[in-house]
């Protein structure tokens, strides 16, 4: 069934219709994952009407994730009983009736969501990487006391990263075990992941350009929101994650990431190691934009020593070493800098892989 362009490119060269990118979503994307989500967007697909109402939104704003994130919102607002009831049974075939009705009579609403928001998949996942590599840069300056500056922070989980619990396939632990939020990283190397705690954390401070607050209700529901309604278990560690989160809200600033830096490391107390982290977040800044927060970092770091802990694709984070590994070559390095004054000191410390859910470690712990 044709509809409006979607902008991507099929395996041919010529852009998809819509109503390609929804059946692929759907019997790709989705297929064996969410039966739910598998169902609903191919009944999208195959229904002109729908495809129509879908094409009101801004083209970026069309791919299937978003706007089945927007229905999601409205379900789970108590906007549409009926979707939300679908999802509920986990009846896939009440849920693509429910969900062609609801963007067919809510079309403005279902626009307006996906217009406004952008599409959250934040997880804590990655403090397996930051909370070695943080406390490492504390043992590495003698710091009792550390304060965590985020870029790029969007709900701010890695900033709760020394109140969560992680265990690697080499046995080790780390943080808290009976936190509500658990982790765990696959390792491989002959090095092991330093089993060294991280000090105190005295600030918790995220910047982003749309940050979002767990405090807030409708925030924390577009976070619930951009979960598939079939993934129990994504599901309750958001949760846990968002209490967490909540239980020691961070300060939020909102505005250019890169050029904010001075200032969120200027909230960091004296006495206290700031430690800014960037977790994937450089790939969207274009390569000006990184030495600009290179340079910005310098500006910060010219009263007191600060440390930059990197989890960023090879070759992303200007001054981390890449090992002699090929851009784009599938891992991630982890890299640490300390600037202190007019002085950098950068390592790259191990590799990661899948957003860190396998890790090697690399650096001598001594």
């Amino acid at each position: 069934m044709p509809g409006p362009s979607a902008g991507s490119t099929g395996p041919v060269g010529r852009a998809r219709t819509l109503a390609e990118v929804y059946r692929h979503f759907g019997e790709v994307d989705a297929a064996g994952v969410s039966p739910l989500y598998e169902r609903v967007a191919v009944a999208l697909s195959e229904s002109a009407e729908a495809l129509h109402a879908i094409g009101a939104a801004p083209a970026r704003k069309r791919h299937p994730a978003v706007i089945l994130a927007a229905l999601h919102d409205l379900a789970l607002a108590g906007r549409a009983p009926a979707l939300a009831a679908a999802y509920a049974a986990a009846d896939g075939e009440a849920a693509a009736g429910a969900a062609i009705d609801t963007l067919l009579r809510m079309t403005d609403a279902v626009v307006a969501v996906a217009a406004r928001r952008r599409l959250r998949t934040d997880e804590t996942g990655r403090g397996a990487v930051l909370y070695p590599a943080i406390a490492e840069a504390a043992h590495r300056v003698g710091a009792t006391a550390v304060g965590l500056v985020d870029v790029g922070c969007s709900a701010g989980f890695n900033l709760t990263v020394d109140r969560v619990g992680i265990t690697y396939g080499s046995g080790a632990s780390l943080g808290d075990p009976s936190s509500p939020v658990q982790l765990s990283s696959s390792t491989v190397g002959d090095r092991p992941v330093p089993a060294r705690a991280m000090p105190q954390v005295v600030a918790r401070v995220g910047v982003d350009r749309d940050p979002v607050d767990v405090t807030d209700a409708d925030d924390a529901r577009w976070l619930r929101a951009c979960l598939w309604p079939d993934q129990p278990e994504r599901i309750a560690r958001l949760e846990a994650e968002m209490a967490l989160a909540t239980a020691a809200p961070p300060l939020l600033l909102q505005g250019d990431a890169v050029e904010l830096v001075p200032d969120a490391v200027a909230r960091v107390p004296a006495g206290a190691l700031p430690v800014v982290t960037t977790t994937w977040a450089l790939s969207h800044v274009p390569p000006e934009g990184r030495l600009r927060f290179l340079q910005r970092l310098g500006e910060a770091a010219a009263g007191r020593r600060v440390a930059w802990v990197s989890a960023e694709g090879v070759g992303v984070a200007p001054t981390i070493p890449t090992l002699g590994d090929r851009r784009a070559s599938g891992h991630s390095i982890i890299g640490l800098a300390v600037l202190d004054r007019s002085t950098l000191r950068a390592e790259a410390v191990g590799r990661c892989w899948s957003r860190g859910r396998l890790l090697a470690w690399l650096a001598d712990s001594s």
